[in-house]
């Protein structure tokens, strides 16, 4: 695998980028989701600019820098999971679109990503659920909990495909990435 020193840095700077944004996820508490969500999006930006070998050494590190910087341990777990939702999405993406026959693709990606979502969501809504909320929850909250993490991880998904698509594409040719 050849490297070259301008994606070592390009990674180095968003790797930068993303610990800051976790650490200030810390300490602003009023902007955690955003500034994870934004920390998480860097590893899709890294997958699609240095490729996939890359995109998962740079989701590792993130999430061992988080840890190490980070005075919120649990928020690096979350950055963990949205990282590694945005790692599993980059990778299924194309794979999706080699398909061949007359399946509707994006019909099979959108299952594909609420597969990857919920298999992550569902066993953490019922088996931390003290560690999440501090006590355990009601069937009726459980179901509550379960609908509202479907929206926003509907919400989540399209700003990620609207930073790809309209910010970074205008980021990366000022940056003499194209």
């Amino acid at each position: 695998m050849h490297v070259t020193a301008k994606k070592i840095a390009f990674c180095g700077l968003m790797l930068a980028f993303t610990i800051v944004c976790i650490a200030l996820g810390s300490v602003i508490e009023t902007n955690t989701l955003f500034l994870l969500a934004a920390a998480s999006y860097f590893v899709g930006i890294v997958h699609r600019e240095a490729g996939a070998g890359m995109g998962a050494a740079f989701y590792l590190a993130g999430v061992f820098l988080g840890f190490l910087v980070s005075p919120n341990k649990l928020y690096v777990l979350s950055y963990g999971a949205m990282g590694l939702y945005i790692l599993l999405n980059e990778t299924v993406y194309p794979r999706i679109g080699r398909l061949s026959g007359n399946r509707n693709r994006k019909a099979v990606f959108w299952i594909v990503k609420y597969t990857i979502f919920n298999l992550m969501y569902i066993p953490m809504l019922f088996g931390f659920q003290k560690l999440l909320f501090g006590r355990g929850l009601s069937a009726e909250m459980v179901f509550f909990f379960a609908a509202a993490g479907q929206i926003g991880f509907f919400l989540y998904d399209r700003a990620y495909e609207y930073v790809q698509g309209h910010v970074w594409s205008r980021i990366r040719g000022k940056m003499g990435l194209m």
